[in-house]
Parts: structure tokens; sequence; C-alpha cells
């Protein structure tokens, strides 16, 4: 049995209950979120997002080339990265959560399935599945590839065979009402980076709402 398989069977448990067609297991929620938006890319997009929430989703809207803008968003366990079909789900675990697009979650330390680190994006897509299972690997369509074989951009970015068999472990216990977790996050527009004309490493200047 190749030690990847059980990464294979962590997402099947994971689509199963979040009532997805398909789970693609990453090594962080930051990590689910950039690949989510990388694969929607549009240059110098805006992307509407909620002025309190985790610093490192405006960072991995930069990293792809778009502009992260704030506003005062009131939100509970997810929200949509509008006009993106994409959705930070870090703060909610529970059956049946997946309700379309790329639905991205987390299972950092003090998320509600503590693997430790990990995430994974949820999709009812099998081009976006296919395209995400390479691009966490490097472009590689797994562990046996063939570097001939690799077609497209790809990063490090995959969950490893021991966060998925904490993983499995762990969905053993876990229950399938959990509430959401409430966290309570600074108000982004005051960081000093996203301030208006602030050179952002993307080789451009971005002006940020």
């Amino acid at each position: 049995m190749q030690a990847f398989a059980v990464v294979d069977e962590f997402e099947r448990r994971i689509a199963e209950f979040a009532g997805s067609p398909y789970a693609v297991a990453v090594n962080s929620g930051t990590s689910a979120l950039f690949l989510s938006l990388h694969y929607h890319r549009i240059d110098k997009m805006q992307i509407r997002l909620p002025a309190h929430t985790f610093i490192s989703v405006p960072m991995a809207v930069v990293q792809c080339g778009m502009v992260p803008t704030f506003h005062d968003l009131v939100w509970q366990g997810v929200y949509s990265l509008n006009p993106l079909p994409v959705v930070d789900g870090a703060l909610r675990f529970r059956r049946g959560m997946y309700e379309g697009g790329l639905h991205c979650l987390s299972f950092q330390a003090r998320k509600l399935l503590n693997i430790g680190e990990g995430g994974a994006i949820l999709t009812d897509s099998i081009d976006a599945r296919d395209w995400l299972r390479r691009a966490r690997y490097c472009g590689r369509s797994g562990p046996d590839y063939h570097v001939e074989d690799i077609e497209s951009m790809g990063w490090q970015m995959y969950m490893t065979p021991e966060k998925a068999a904490r993983g499995l472990h762990l969905m053993e216990y876990i229950g399938d009402n959990l509430p959401d977790q409430q966290m309570t996050y600074p108000d982004l527009r005051k960081v000093k980076y996203f301030h208006e004309q602030k050179r952002l490493p993307v080789g451009r200047e971005l002006r940020v709402a």
C-alpha cells in the first residue's frame, strides 16, 4: 500500500463528511486559499474581504497578483472572497457544510479538526480537483510521477501521510454539528502593509481601498 493512499482516504472521508464530491488535502489553510485563488486568478482583480479576518487571507490574495479590499462585513464561520467562488471556511467544520465553489478548510492546532497543521479544498468540479492535486505537488500527478509529464506550474503544498493519518484518527471522534468557532481579529485596514500606494511583492503598484 502506497504511503500516500492514506491521504486519498482522508480526502474521501472529508468530502463525505462535508457533502462535497471531492476534497484536496494540502499543508495549510492558507495554502488552500492560495491555490483556490490561483485557480481563478485574474490579474489585478479586487477581492472583497472582511476588515476583520486572519492576515494570511489578504496576503494570499496579494501573492496571486490580485488586490485585497477591506469592508465592514459581519460573518460567522465562513465568508466568500467575492467576486470569486472561493470560501474561507477555517472556522466551521460540520457535516454537510459544503455549499459550492472552492471551500477552504484549516486543520491548524486551534481549529475544530486540530491535526496540528494542514488544510483542504472542497469542490464539485473534477477539473478543479485535478488541477489542485497537481498544483499542490509541484505540477506532478502524484508520487509515481514522471518529470516529463509535468505540464503546469505547481507548489510544494501537499499534505503528508502522517498528517492525513492523524486526521483520519480524529475524524472518528468529531461531532456532526459543532458550533462555529469565534475568533477576534484586528482591523486589517490599519495594517501599514496594506496602505494605499504600498509597493507589494508582485512587481507593480497596487491600490488598496
